[in-house]
């Protein structure tokens, strides 16, 4: 990993002020919808999805859902990661079609394939379903504050706030659809005090275990 990766790291912190006035343009807007589009997810299934809040009526509505953290209503937009409520086979049935169109892999090589995965899932309770996807989601967490210090966009990671109204709100539950991550992102106000605090990290050599 370069320096200017880790310098980038090293820039990045959970951010408690944004900028009001600044505002992400329409290319870093599309990276991150490309990263989350591009995360690596078990079986390529990608059972999620990604609402992008931008109207400043809106996210002033989300923030008393949210225990009043500001982020939500000063950052330029709020990305909310979903999960699906269901995986059915018919979900898996249109994952293989996407492959087969994409690849033109034989029906020979997918058929097994497909016919398993529906197979496990059948098998599957609801709530190990669900928190299989939210894990699924935290993978693409993960890319999009990478990829947000590697292009200088500030963001904050909540966990905190209500779900359930979230998605009456928003009209999540209409698209079959549950939040699970909220992720304000836009530009950092200079008057954040966290700003120049330093990393709490455990470190490298006791994170770190070397099997020779």
């Amino acid at each position: 990993m370069s320096s200017k990766t880790i310098e980038k790291l090293q820039w990045r912190y959970a951010t408690k002020r944004f900028d009001s006035t600044k505002t992400l343009s329409d290319e870093k807007l599309n990276i991150l919808k490309e990263t989350f589009n591009l995360t690596a997810t078990s079986y390529g299934l990608q059972p999620l999805k990604l609402a992008v809040v931008s109207n400043t009526d809106l996210k002033a509505q989300l923030m008393p859902l949210t225990f009043n953290q500001p982020q939500v209503r000063d950052a330029s937009h709020v990305l909310v990661l979903c999960i699906e409520k269901n995986i059915d086979a018919n979900f898996i049935v249109d994952h293989f079609k996407r492959v087969e169109g994409a690849r033109n892999t034989p029906r020979t090589i997918l058929d097994p394939f497909e016919k398993a995965l529906i197979n496990n899932f059948s098998e599957k309770q609801t709530p190990e379903i669900r928190q299989w996807m939210a894990n699924q989601l935290y993978l693409t967490l993960g890319a999009l504050l990478t990829v947000c210090a590697l292009e200088n966009i500030d963001a904050c990671p909540i966990e905190g706030f209500q779900p359930k109204k979230y998605d009456e709100l928003l009209g999540l539950d209409e698209k079959g659809l549950e939040s699970v991550i909220v992720l304000p992102v836009g530009y950092r106000d200079e008057s954040d005090f966290f700003i120049n605090l330093k990393k709490v990290r455990r470190g490298v050599d006791e994170l770190v275990i070397e099997l020779d």
